[in-house]
This record gives structure tokens, sequence and C-alpha cells, in this order.
């Protein structure tokens, strides 16, 4: 189990060159946005235009502040996602083109390349008891929260993360004043219980 701060996070150019991404985590560690096996990052929209392709990769986004954007994915039907939309996952190598709905919009970015990993995200309440999971799992602030695992205690600040897979063996309470983004990640095919 550990907690990653904010504070901490890696800030990089866009692939595309359009704005700038906070790395949250990846895996390899240490692997650029042209060869990870998964990606949890963070980037805000301060204008309309097209998303960086990323050949193999699956990817889902979420809103975390700021009006929303609107997302045209491969010429096909617009896509709105706004603040109490549930996680969007789509493939990260089609063309996707992103109009904002009313100004600079914060999204949330977790990436898995195909026959690698897969992942899924949700957008949980709290308080809630999460039971042990095979699975890396990542728990993103979107407040100030309370985690209490057994007799350990730890608070987490808006936009830290805890991350845990395996060795969590009892469950992990989280309380606080918001939803967390709550995100699992597996090796392909691994993803077949609900949270």
């Amino acid at each position: 189990m550990k907690i990653l701060r904010a504070s901490d996070y890696k800030r990089m150019p866009w692939k595309n060159g359009g704005g700038e991404t906070v790395e949250i985590a990846v895996y390899p560690a240490g692997a650029s946005i042209e060869d990870f096996d998964w990606r949890i990052s963070m980037a805000t929209v301060a204008s309309d235009g097209p998303f960086s392709i990323f050949a193999d990769v699956d990817r889902t986004l979420s809103i975390l502040s700021g009006a929303g954007m609107e997302l045209t994915i491969d010429s096909g039907p617009p896509v709105t996602l706004e603040l109490d939309s549930e996680p969007y996952p789509f493939p990260a190598d089609r063309p996707v083109f992103a109009t904002l709905v009313n100004g600079a919009t914060t999204d949330l970015n977790v990436m898995t390349r195909r026959g690698r990993f897969s992942h899924r995200v949700i957008r949980q309440p709290t308080p809630v008891s999460l039971p042990p999971s095979a699975f890396l799992r990542f728990v993103l602030a979107t407040g100030k929260h309370a985690i209490a695992f057994g007799s350990e205690k730890f608070d987490l600040e808006p936009l830290d993360c805890l991350t845990f897979g395996a060795e969590a063996v009892g469950d992990l309470v989280l309380s606080g004043e918001s939803e967390v983004s709550l995100i699992e990640l597996a090796p392909e095919g691994g993803i077949s219980k609900p949270f």
C-alpha cells in the first residue's frame, strides 16, 4: 500500500504537443508515453482540439473539474462528458476531437496496452468498504478523504492517490466529503468480477 501525493506527480507535454499531462503512475516504472503497459494521468484541457493517438491502447476518460467536453470519436456521434458522467471507455488509437462545453476542464485518463493489461474506472461514492482484490487498485481522491485499513489510518488530500494490490488482505474503509475515482488494473483478461 502506498500513497502518491499530488505534489509529486510528474508533468510532461502531451504526445501531440497541445498541452500538459500530469502523470500519476505508469508501468513499467519510467516508461515513456510510447512504451507503457498502463498509465494513469490527469490533464487540463484549455481549448478545443484533437486527442493524441496511441496505437493498441484502450482509454477511459473521466471529468474531474470544469463543465466537461464533447468527444467526437472516429467521426461518430458526439459524446458529452460532464462532472457527473460515468467514466467513458474508448479506443485510444482512433481519431478523437474534443470540444469544451464551457471553459477549461480537467480530466482523469487511464490507458492500458491491449494484450498486456485491461482496466476499469468507476466513480465510487464514500463512505465505502472495499474488499480485498487480486488486482492492482488506485483510489484517486477528489476531496479530503480518510482511509482505514485495520489499525492503520491515512489521510488523502484532493488529487492524492492510494495504490494497493493483493497484499491488502482485509477491507479498506474510505470516508470523505466526496466520491473517489476507483481504478482497477489487471493482466490482460484478468478483470472478471465486480468491485
